[in-house]
């Protein structure tokens, strides 16, 4: 997620938020843990990686989690952490004014043959695209048409079908 804002609105040193739900943390690192089994496991998440990403603070409001990554955790993310090429296509792409759904399925062809393109029956989004192998990457992107902007966000495949889209 860093890498994609990185990507987006370029690289800055700055402490950065990131939030999850419980369910999606719990997904992330294959396990079932409450929320206090949750915090014990971020906490010690923090503990083995404080040396490359600073003291990375946890907070919890109910089953909702927040990551403060320092400016030393963003840093080390922006030096080391590759760029994906289809995400800053990908990115590159949405961001033109009047960009449209098939110059972005062509961004998607253009890294894979799997690639899965449905209209949405739903009032939240227009369209969804993911690559069917997970290949370059296994997200679904949900994208919304405005006018002439293009606004997306990007689920893992547990989080898209927990919200039941």
């Amino acid at each position: 997620m860093i890498k994609e804002e990185q990507i987006k609105l370029g690289y800055r040193s700055e402490t950065i938020r990131l939030y999850y739900p419980l369910e999606s943390l719990n997904q992330l690192i294959g396990e079932q843990c409450n929320v206090e089994q949750m915090r014990e496991k971020l906490k010690e998440f923090s503990e083995i990686e404080k040396e490359q990403l600073g003291a990375v603070v946890v907070s919890a409001k109910g089953k909702r989690f927040c990551l403060m990554i320092p400016p030393k955790g963003v840093d080390y993310i922006h030096e080391c952490v590759k760029d994906s090429e289809f995400l800053v296509e990908f990115i590159r792409t949405i961001e033109k004014h009047g960009c449209t759904l098939e110059e972005i399925v062509q961004v998607f062809r253009k890294y894979s043959n799997k690639v899965q393109v449905e209209e949405m029956e739903n009032s939240e989004f227009n369209n969804l695209i993911y690559f069917e192998d997970g290949i370059p990457d296994s997200y679904r992107y949900c994208l919304t048409f405005e006018g002439c902007h293009v606004t997306y966000h990007r689920f893992t495949i547990f989080d898209y079908e927990s919200f039941q889209f």
